[in-house]
């Protein structure tokens, strides 16, 4: 007669390795036709219904590229609102160096995008193609290169403002620990 063996989970399964089940993982697949990404990001169907569409992160940004959170409501009440959400938001910004998010993955803030645009970079350009970027659009338009023009010395302190605000994002995001 075979002795039972005992178990080494004591029942407690969370000491089980993740993963160390033997069955088939269900992978919802992403709802656009044709598509074989997961879809794991859900995205409701119509508005007020609870019935979701679940996409890929492709696709799902593609869904909502349009969808305008401030719809529907005036300047000021626009202006309220993005200030509160920045208020009760602003903790997570102190942590933001944790994040597993790189550049040009919706890391970066509006002030940081805006200063890409002036540069004329991409939205995960690094840190070096800001510098390279910063110093030729500066050398143009540097006052010593062009003494009194006023519209060029306007230029180079937009640039200057633009390599600073992606300068402090940088020093933001690496940690010193």
């Amino acid at each position: 007669m075979v002795k039972a063996r005992r178990s080494n989970d004591w029942g407690f399964p969370r000491w089980r390795g993740y993963g160390s089940s033997r069955e088939a993982t269900t992978v919802r697949l992403c709802d656009r036709y044709g598509c074989e990404e997961p879809g794991n990001c859900p995205a409701p169907k119509s508005p007020n219904s609870p019935d979701r569409w679940y996409f890929c992160q492709r696709h799902a940004a593609e869904y909502n590229q349009k969808w305008d959170y401030f719809e529907g409501l005036s300047k000021e009440e626009a202006a309220e609102r993005a200030a509160n959400e920045e208020r009760d938001n602003a903790g997570y910004a102190e942590a933001s160096h944790y994040g597993w998010a790189g550049s040009g993955d919706g890391s970066r803030t509006a002030d940081e995008m805006r200063a890409l645009e002036l540069l004329e970079l991409e939205a995960d350009a690094d840190f070096d193609a800001v510098k390279r970027a910063w110093r030729a659009k500066a050398k143009e338009v540097h006052p010593d290169v062009k003494p009194g023009d006023a519209d060029a010395a306007q230029q180079f302190q937009a640039f200057q403002v633009a390599y600073e605000v992606l300068r402090q994002a940088e020093e933001r995001r690496e940690w010193k620990g």
